[in-house]
């Protein structure tokens, strides 16, 4: 397996090129954050929220030399597949070599959490659109065009409603679960590329997206609901994720890992 470039940092994904979408905030932030703690070079994914994703770029290049970004925001809607192989186009270009690690964390969660027999159609076309659709141009963009023969790393969000299954989330669930179906499979395709493939799904997390809807009622009883007795934090996940993409995460592939505290529902 091609381990990191000689280098006079030891951090373990120094060398490594990381796309990370949905990154201008939320758990997609504080994942591309961690990545570039251990060393990557990160490309910020973003739609619509372009001074969020200019501004982390600048924060993650403030100890860079100007001509040696270590940072850039690129904006892609990974419901395209032009603009998600323009991702790939300008990341590649702007670092000088190819991804080594592709995260997938663009996504939306309806906040009326409608009952799945009161959800309007143009609703569900919309999740899936972004979930299902957009995890799907990933995947397929991602294997192509990640760095083969060792290191190559994709990650796509998924969500523990997949096994929890509770009222209110039956379309945003059902978008995961099909993302979950596609990297199983995905990682037994890939015999032979060096290329692993894997899914995290987190429990609530303390997001915009997350608190978008609920009462403090709700959130309060989410907590509850988990045997740590909180909801979960961006860095959570992000640490979870930096661990798949290094090269101790090698031997977890095909895996759906449920990162939630042990909530329960």
């Amino acid at each position: 397996m091609e381990k990191n470039p000689t280098n006079s940092s030891s951090l373990p994904l120094a060398g490594r090129v990381a796309v990370v979408t949905g990154s201008s905030r939320g758990i997609g932030r504080a994942i591309a954050v961690h990545l570039h703690s251990l060393g990557a070079r990160v490309a910020i994914n973003y739609v619509s929220s372009s001074p969020e994703a200019d501004l982390l770029a600048s924060e993650l290049n403030a100890s860079s030399p100007p001509s040696e970004p270590t940072a850039i925001a690129v904006r892609a809607d990974v419901s395209d597949p032009d603009q998600i192989a323009h991702l790939f186009d300008q990341s590649e270009r702007e670092f000088g070599s190819k991804v080594h690690i592709f995260v997938n964390c663009a996504g939306v969660l309806d906040p009326k959490y409608p009952a799945l027999f009161n959800t309007p159609l143009e609703d569900f076309e919309k999740t899936f659109t972004i979930n299902t659709r957009g995890a799907f141009l990933c995947c397929k963009e991602a294997a192509n065009r990640v760095v083969r023969g060792g290191g190559g790393r994709i990650i796509m969000m998924s969500t523990s409603q997949v096994s929890a299954l509770s009222p209110g989330y039956g379309v945003y669930a059902a978008s995961k679960a099909a993302v979950e179906a596609m990297v199983k499979v995905l990682a037994k395709e890939l015999k032979g590329k060096g290329i692993t493939a894997n899914c995290v799904a987190p429990g609530p997390v303390a997001t915009d997206m997350f608190f978008a809807g609920k009462s403090d009622e709700t959130v309060k009883r989410m907590a509850e609901a988990c045997p740590l007795g909180r909801i979960g934090e961006p860095k959570d996940v992000a640490e979870i994720v930096g661990f798949l993409a290094g090269d101790s995460g090698e031997w977890i592939n095909g895996q759906v890992i449920r990162a939630n505290g042990g909530f329960v529902v």
